[in-house]
């Protein structure tokens, strides 16, 4: 283990510490963190970014095992946010457990110079009881899955025998799945480019490779001309689900970052109109439509409140990607876990239901809209599809073809995130 450790050790533990404290987003909190670290390598980046993610992803667990490693509370929050992340190497990373002990009690003595032999002590219990210690923290919830109370019981309560299976894969490293620009070559080439330098793909759908290992984008054969995206194989259904054709006009709302009005726009030759309330994010959609040589109209504004950008044209197809609880992407996003409350989904529905409704005027007659979040909870979509349905006599819904198909509702996996899509269609 390289002798800076303890500072990537330290540096975790501040960006844990801002994220459970202060309530702040993981990936911001961490951009700040690495914007501050020019000079560090590569590899101690990728170090950083694993502590961060993981000792958040695992909080749960950690935080019982602490729990149980205490005798008072810490009279220090840094020192606690540490410990914790420690723990997370201890149990989950690769590093021998005294290299990670002895550079823990140095981190920690920079903090607090009395602290590190309780630091130390508190380790080298857990390495001689960690069997233990682990059977005790999962006789609660939160220990056991790394979850609030609510979520596991609102997941069970929702899926029930599945419940598990939903919790751990959202525990779980995020694959790293990658969307071939058709306009640039066929998936079967581009697996071929991969295996002729060396790295291992396998399809999954038809313009979806799954890497065996995940790489920097600028690794990827041809990435800076478009030749291939990084995407969701879940997030990837949403255009083939759409069925734009040449010449319609598309409206993408809440389109920020613009990976799925991309591969929209890859798929047929539409006037699409991009629309997000965030004009800083719009940024980012011009971004990836310039890296890929693609055109749409770029339009900051509320999608709940369309009067205020749209020019009175209706539409032919409509992606409503609304705002949600982000549930079905917490691997990629662990801070959620700890972030979410009960309230929000309640919140996040009527926001959802309030852009649903705007929206529909817009679609023109026999247009299509697809309705979609990357939740798992049944209040932001089955809720709200049904009840839109019930007021809006001239909606019908569309089944839409999925893997492991529950009324629209994609479940993570090892393949893909958890997504839904209904797709609602104008009728007279």
């Amino acid at each position: 283990m390289p002798a800076e450790t303890q500072h990537i050790q330290l540096a975790a533990s501040l960006i844990v510490g801002q994220v459970l404290e202060a309530g702040r987003n993981l990936n911001q909190v961490l951009d700040e963190s690495l914007r501050g670290k020019a000079a560090w390598e590569p590899s101690q980046r990728a170090a950083l970014q694993d502590l961060s993610y993981g000792s958040l992803r695992h909080y749960g667990q950690l935080r019982a095992v602490l729990d149980k490693l205490l005798h008072k509370p810490l009279s220090d929050e840094r020192v606690r946010f540490l410990l914790l992340v420690a723990l997370y190497q201890l149990q989950y990373g690769k590093s021998a457990g005294h290299a990670v002990v002895d550079h823990a009690v140095r981190a920690a003595q920079t903090i607090n110079p009395r602290v590190g032999g309780l630091v130390n002590a508190i380790l080298r219990n857990f390495l001689r009881n960690r069997a233990e210690l682990l059977e005790q923290a999962s006789h609660s919830a939160e220990g056991k899955y790394s979850y609030r109370q609510w979520w596991v019981d609102e997941l069970n309560a929702q899926y029930g025998e599945r419940c598990t299976a939903i919790l751990e894969a959202g525990n779980q490293r995020p694959p790293m799945t990658l969307r071939v620009n058709q306009r640039r070559g066929s998936t079967a080439d581009y697996l071929a480019q991969l295996a002729r330098q060396g790295y291992s793909a396998i399809q999954i759908e038809p313009g979806a490779l799954l890497l065996e290992k995940p790489l920097p984008v600028d690794r990827l054969p041809g990435f800076s001309d478009g030749m291939v995206s990084v995407q969701d194989a879940g997030a990837q259904y949403a255009a083939g689900l759409l069925d734009v054709r040449d010449g319609m006009r598309v409206l993408d709302a809440c389109a920020a970052p613009g990976g799925k009005t991309a591969h929209i726009l890859e798929q047929a030759d539409a006037e699409l109109v991009a629309v997000d309330r965030d004009a800083a994010r719009l940024e980012r959609v011009a971004e990836n439509l310039q890296r890929l040589q693609l055109n749409a109209q770029l339009v900051a504004g509320d999608a709940a409140a369309p009067d205020t950008w749209w020019d009175g044209r209706p539409f032919q197809r409509i992606l409503a990607d609304v705002p949600c609880s982000a549930s079905g992407v917490v691997r990629r996003h662990p801070d959620i876990k700890w972030l979410r409350r009960r309230s929000d989904i309640v919140a996040f529905s009527a926001q959802q239901t309030e852009i649903l409704r705007a929206l529909w005027r817009l679609l023109a007659q026999d247009g299509k809209l697809l309705y979609a979040t990357c939740s798992v909870f049944r209040q932001e979509n089955e809720d709200v599809v049904t009840s839109f349905l019930a007021q809006h006599r001239d909606a019908l819904r569309i089944p839409v073809a999925l893997p492991g198909d529950t009324e629209g509702q994609l479940l993570p996996d090892d393949q893909h995130d958890g997504f839904y899509y209904a797709l609602l269609q104008k009728i007279a």
